[in-house]
């Protein structure tokens, strides 16, 4: 049942809240936030704030700043007081859309360009895209300074226990504040890397999981401040070890049903789930623009560190783009394994759901799914298989994106050129700077 704004209001004064966060993504997935005391709630319940967009990347020119916050009540939550201490008051928040000053949407909010997606998919008769991350970090020491490091707090792998998993109590401290806070916790454990750790949420509606991305960065970077260590969701932050990732499960319903389901398919897999993993191999190239966005992230996409590299489904091994995990039922899904977790998730979910609509009113069908670890494969085989690489670089990634007029337009003009004209800038950026690399391999030789 949705909650109304006199709802809210109780809320914040049967639980003393002093403070409210009206809380918005930029386009780089970054999170803003206009924070209110107690005097100020009803006008920020209303919808009456403003703020200067123009301040804000990627939003509106200084001639068009104006903006409104619009809070969706659903979204309220109260942190918890590990995570916002309370000797000045309780801190609450409510994620909010951006509206221009007559009240229409603004078309460069990011949530506003998942919203579109939605639409457009129930116009098809589907209940909503379920998605389910697992989103992956790591754990630094801090230096003498307090500056992080890239010095794990640890040497365990995966599934290791303390006392070789050294970041457990700060685990379990992120996990009980996480679900304080009403996520329901699936699993968390260290990864496959030293000082590497994954928090897995349950699977939510689209826009309830992009929505819990940003809380969940906050507590995990809090808490681990607390334990004087650093987190990073940084894709790859140390050389020669795995990166991190953020896999997410993806499935359709329809009235309660998961469409993906079809026992008597091969696989198991309904029309519908074969249609939605071709659009999703279809416009990979430039999706990966959205779900990769940092020049880092490339440099976890290279083979030999369990990320994927190819354009390919399997229902058997993690060496390709999509897997499918082995239950069926309701629980019936794909997995998306290229995604990183410095994506902003309401771009990523959005340009993921365009692919897998288009690949649904195309009637496209995916190639047959690859059994074989796709990483021992030849070249030959790869060719003959119809293999395709995903995008090596961030500029690459971005060239793609400009050819897929799918992914372009389910961003929308304002969203898509702000994202490549920032993009663009920092890869040029990196590609002007002398890095350490090129000294030590060239400064004395030449």
């Amino acid at each position: 049942m949705a909650l109304s704004r006199d709802d809210i209001r109780a809320r914040l004064d049967e639980q003393n809240v002093r403070f409210l966060r009206l809380q918005f993504s930029d386009i780089m997935g970054l999170n803003k936030n206009v924070e209110v005391p107690a005097s100020q709630f009803d006008k920020a319940l209303e919808g009456e704030l403003m703020f200067d967009g123009s301040s804000v990347q990627g939003f509106a020119r200084i001639e068009e700043s104006d903006m409104l916050l619009k809070p969706d009540f659903d979204t309220f939550l109260v942190f918890p007081s590990i995570i916002e201490g309370d000797a000045r008051g309780k801190v609450a928040r409510l994620i909010c859309d951006i509206s221009l000053p007559d009240g229409s949407p603004f078309e460069g909010d990011p949530r506003f360009v998942l919203k579109r997606q939605i639409a457009r998919l129930r116009a098809l008769g589907f209940d909503d895209m379920s998605a389910g991350p697992e989103p992956e970090f790591f754990l630094f020491a801090r230096g003498d300074d307090g500056r992080p490091t890239t010095i794990t707090n640890d040497a365990a792998g995966y599934f290791d226990l303390a006392p070789v998993d050294r970041g457990e109590d700060a685990r379990r401290d992120m996990v009980n504040a996480l679900v304080d806070m009403g996520f329901e916790i699936e699993a968390a454990h260290h990864e496959v890397a030293p000082g590497q750790h994954e928090i897995d949420f349950k699977y939510a509606d689209a826009l309830t999981t992009a929505d819990n991305i940003a809380p969940f960065r906050l507590v995990v970077k809090r808490i681990a401040l607390m334990h004087g260590l650093h987190a990073t969701f940084m894709p790859k932050p140390v050389a020669g070890i795995n990166g991190s990732g953020v896999h997410i499960h993806l499935s359709l319903f329809k009235d309660g049903q998961n469409t993906f389901y079809d026992e008597r398919a091969e696989h198991q897999l309904s029309h519908t789930a074969k249609n939605w993993i071709a659009g999703l191999l279809e416009h990979a190239p430039g999706l990966v623009a959205l779900t990769n966005p940092l020049v880092n992230s490339y440099k976890r996409l290279t083979p030999g560190y369990e990320a994927p590299t190819n354009i390919a489904w399997s229902a058997s091994n993690r060496s390709a783009m999509i897997r499918i995990p082995a239950r069926r039922g309701i629980g019936t899904r794909c997995e998306l394994r290229m995604p990183d977790p410095s994506c902003n998730p309401y771009l990523a979910l959005a340009a993921i759901m365009a692919a897998g609509i288009d690949g649904i009113e195309r009637n496209l069908i995916p190639p047959p799914a690859i059994a074989r670890n796709i990483y021992e494969m030849s070249v030959r085989d790869r060719r003959k298989h119809k293999i395709k690489e995903l995008p090596y670089t961030l500029r690459e990634a971005l060239g793609t994106l400009r050819k897929d007029r799918v992914v372009r337009e389910a961003l929308g003009q304002h969203v898509y050129e702000h994202f490549d004209d920032a993009k663009t800038a920092e890869f040029d950026s990196y590609r002007i700077t002398v890095h350490d690399w090129e000294l030590d391999q060239y400064l004395a030789e030449y």
